[in-house]
């Protein structure tokens, strides 16, 4: 976790946040606004940006296959979630022990609760775009849903078989945000998605480069523009991508992604195209398509929100003085030494934040 969890205090107390941080603008662009040019002249991208919200990767079922909210569901919706975050944000009791933990900010409880909403940044209003309230990031298919065809299914209840055992026999069966290699629940994407805390991104542009700094995990994006791919067999973290220029947009194809990192459980062989405007002073608007007819059935789109803050990316220090991992480790091996497996080797690891 970053220094920002230090800074959070003002949110978990209920003052007053930025404005960046509280509001999201309207993403309706004007005929007086005209996007700004870089010494290159392309549009400008650069700073410091948020995609932190709490609008879900998918639409919950009761809105069926309607995307936009009225602005009273919207509130309603913002105003729960403020109630939970702070009843979860409150201090824990001193005297309540490590099973008894109350439900914390990632809606885990007892010994799961590595830390209480204190600690997390997940947001505090839904997407809205153009001045419309989102249920979804998902905007396709028009339920909101993932379209995971059979095929993948009985994949992943493959995986899950073959990964019920072993879960803490090394580092190598922990998840990669664990591991500190790539951040937890496609934050360093693509698709870059919200998570639970750490949700800035800092764009620096060159001629011909765009660079993303993506706060989780300290993962860095570099997009080469009017560049092709690299041969197939060079896999790398967060893919190959590849950019060019149409008229306002920025447009990023990646491809040779690595088995280990891929979109809701999709194939390395899935594709990524991200749309990348600038639509006002304060937001970018942000859309992306999954490409992947061995995993999902139908087009697989979503829109977000990347809103201007005022902040800065703090360094995400991970593992520097943290024996997270050598104490899950350790402790395993204590337990096999006292002739016990290890709570939760016979189940699916779940990654931090997931859904």
């Amino acid at each position: 976790m970053t220094f920002r969890a230090l800074v959070l205090v003002s949110a978990c107390l209920g003052l007053a946040l930025p404005a960046a941080a509280q509001a999201q603008p309207p993403a309706s662009k004007t005929s007086a606004w005209k996007t700004p040019r870089n010494v290159w002249g392309h549009p400008d991208l650069s700073g410091v940006w948020t995609n932190a919200t709490i609008t879900r990767l998918e639409r919950d079922p009761r809105f069926g296959d309607r995307l936009v909210l009225s602005e009273d569901e919207a509130r309603r919706i913002e105003g729960v979630t403020a109630q939970a975050m702070e009843a979860a944000g409150r201090p824990t009791d001193q005297k309540t022990g490590v099973d008894d933990l109350p439900t914390c900010g990632n809606g885990s409880s007892g010994p799961a609760c590595g830390y209480n909403a204190f600690w997390v940044a997940p947001g505090t209003k839904v997407i809205r775009i153009g001045g419309e309230a989102r249920s979804s990031i998902l905007v396709e298919p028009k339920n909101g849903r993932l379209p995971l065809s059979a095929a993948a299914l009985a994949r992943q209840r493959a995986a899950f078989g073959n990964g019920r055992l072993g879960n803490f026999d090394g580092p190598e069966r922990r998840p990669l945000g664990e591991r500190c290699l790539v951040g937890f629940g496609s934050t360093s994407g693509p698709p870059m998605l919200p998570v639970l805390y750490n949700n800035h991104y800092q764009i620096a542009q060159t001629g011909d480069e765009v660079m993303i700094q993506i706060e989780m995990v300290h993962d860095t994006r570099i997009i080469r523009l009017n560049s092709t791919h690299k041969p197939a067999s060079v896999r790398q973290w967060m893919g190959d991508s590849i950019g060019r220029w149409e008229g306002d947009t920025l447009v990023v194809e990646t491809a040779n992604f690595r088995r280990d990192q891929t979109f809701r459980g999709a194939t390395e062989n899935m594709r990524v195209i991200e749309r990348f405007t600038r639509i006002s002073p304060q937001q970018i608007k942000y859309t992306f398509e999954v490409i992947d007819p061995a995993t999902f059935t139908e087009p697989v789109k979503g829109e977000q929100a990347f809103n201007a803050s005022s902040e800065m990316v703090y360094e995400y220090a991970c593992h520097e003085g943290n024996y997270a991992l050598y104490g899950i480790l350790a402790g395993a091996r204590e337990e096999e030494r006292q002739g016990r497996e290890m709570e939760g080797n016979r189940g699916a690891v779940k990654e931090e934040g997931g859904e």
